[in-house]
């Protein structure tokens, strides 16, 4: 279906109003809800990062918002963002003479429309807002209509739940089509991520044992030192499973375990990763034993003080928030039936986990005689720094009968920009391969909603665990081949 088919009608101040299309190929990022936190922190700075690398394009960044900010302080903010990624002088300065901010409301027509008409294309709208605001201004550039060189990219979340998330699809989809539709997920732009491309599909090695036939077990980790660091606003409605397991490990998981693309077009590895998370499910089909959370107490990490969860700024007691969350997943297909895919993530622990650890089966047969480790091999893929570590079980020093593990190390190669920077590069370039479709969206929320409601349910306990500690003892098992 050709964009002209989907584009909706156009209204008033979108057909012959519009600007004709950049005449030297600028793309126009038109950052909606641009005076908040992710603008400063994280969006600039992955274009600043981009910028560097691909110094042939050609963006102009305009910041919209309803907060006052003046033209010398919005050029500012550019400027501090680009400067922190050592961007070079001259791509400040270029970027620096054509930005702009507007001060706008833009759930006011006239204004959106003024707003859309005077940027042109053509334009990408990054909704750096919350839903709620992002589902609105939809509906009004549904009711304006845009033109076909206008593309949208949201941050997660993609909705609260599943239905919303259905309901978020169908209006985005009455403004464009799907594959101008970017749903951004920066984990996509981790090296380590897209290393996994790499590892799996061109190393002969490590291929034909990437199934459940020799893999135990696959672990995704992302733990974290830092503490709530005040984002009770966003954090305390979320907690650690939708925050960051809905989202970011699920991506990381399809990743894992999709099957191989002929080539990299972004319809066949988006096929591939939907057709994995379709075949995923809860352990057992039971959410109170597949999964677990707990919620840090006051404690120390390093020099540091955190106090209880509870007693952050901020935190509503009531809404009963983990820290800490831990759920046992499976894949119903030939590849992968029977191996778990236990995915973890959580806050104020006493070190950092950011990786993939990868659990073979022993092998078949062992020769009498041999003795020593039962410790299985291991792949470990850090998902930062990007490093590959493999474990093997090999003749130890001294005594040749008997076994011990040796570690191989690898640095992988490293993204050429910050992870916001290889994200936008393929928004820029309208090539959605590292943004999640929409029935990718919906189906991560399938995923966790039996979850959700078994801990909203009070039917999993909210442990415990010391900030700065290693978490809750015990986790990791797995009902029905750790408990007998």
């Amino acid at each position: 279906m050709s964009d002209e088919q989907t584009t909706p009608a156009t209204q008033p101040g979108d057909a012959s109003a519009e600007p004709p299309p950049s005449a030297d190929g600028t793309t126009t990022l038109l950052i909606l809800g641009a005076s908040g936190d992710l603008t400063g922190r994280l969006l600039l700075p992955g274009l600043g990062s981009l910028l560097a690398v691909e110094t042939g394009s050609h963006v102009r960044v305009v910041g919209a918002d309803r907060v006052d900010m003046s033209q010398q302080e919005w050029v500012q903010t550019v400027t501090t963002a680009f400067a922190s990624v050592d961007a070079p002088a001259e791509i400040i300065e270029a970027a620096c003479a054509d930005t702009e901010y507007v001060k706008v409301d833009l759930l006011e027509p006239d204004q959106l429309d003024a707003l859309l008409t005077k940027v042109g294309d053509p334009v990408v709208l990054y909704f750096a807002l919350p839903p709620a605001i992002s589902v609105s201004v939809c509906q009004l550039l549904e009711q304006r209509g845009v033109s076909d060189q206008t593309r949208l990219a949201l941050e997660k979340p993609f909705g609260t739940d599943l239905e919303s998330a259905k309901a978020l699809n169908v209006q985005l989809l009455k403004v464009v089509d799907e594959n101008r539709i970017y749903r951004v997920d920066h984990f996509l732009g981790r090296s380590t991520v897209l290393n996994l491309l790499g590892v799996r599909f061109a190393n002969r090695v490590l291929q034909p044992v990437w199934s459940s036939e020799h893999i135990d077990r696959v672990v995704i980790a992302y733990d974290e030192t830092l503490a709530l660091e005040e984002r009770a606003g966003y954090y305390d409605k979320a907690g650690a499973l939708v925050d960051m397991i809905q989202s970011h490990l699920l991506q990381v998981l399809a990743f894992f375990a999709m099957e191989a693309p002929a080539s990299l077009h972004e319809d066949e590895v988006r096929s591939l990763k939907a057709q994995v998370l379709r075949a995923t499910s809860v352990w057992g089909d039971d959410p109170v034993t597949a999964s677990r959370r707990a919620r840090y107490t006051a404690g120390t990490i390093g020099e540091r003080t955190v106090p209880d969860y509870v007693a952050e700024e901020g935190v509503d007691p009531e809404l009963d928030t983990e820290t800490l969350a831990e759920v046992i997943l499976r894949i119903d297909n030939s590849r992968w039936r029977g191996t778990p895919f236990i995915l973890r993530s959580g806050k104020a622990l006493g070190s950092a986990c950011k990786r993939i650890e990868v659990y073979f089966k022993p092998p078949a047969h062992v020769p009498t005689g041999l003795k020593g480790t039962d410790a299985p091999d291991c792949l470990v893929l850090e998902l930062k720094p990007a490093e590959m570590i493999l474990s093997l079980t090999v003749n130890a020093e001294g005594d040749p009968f008997d076994l011990e593990q040796k570690e191989l190390h690898a640095t992988l190669g490293d993204s050429r920009m910050l992870p916001y920077g290889e994200v936008l590069d393929r928004v820029l370039d309208a090539d959605p391969l590292l943004s999640i479709r929409g029935d990718v969206a919906e189906d991560s929320w399938r995923i966790v909603e039996p979850i959700l409601s078994a801990w909203r349910a009070g039917q999993v306990p909210m442990q415990e665990y010391a900030a700065g500690s290693a978490g809750p003892d015990g986790w990791g098992s797995v009902p029905g081949i750790d408990e007998g």
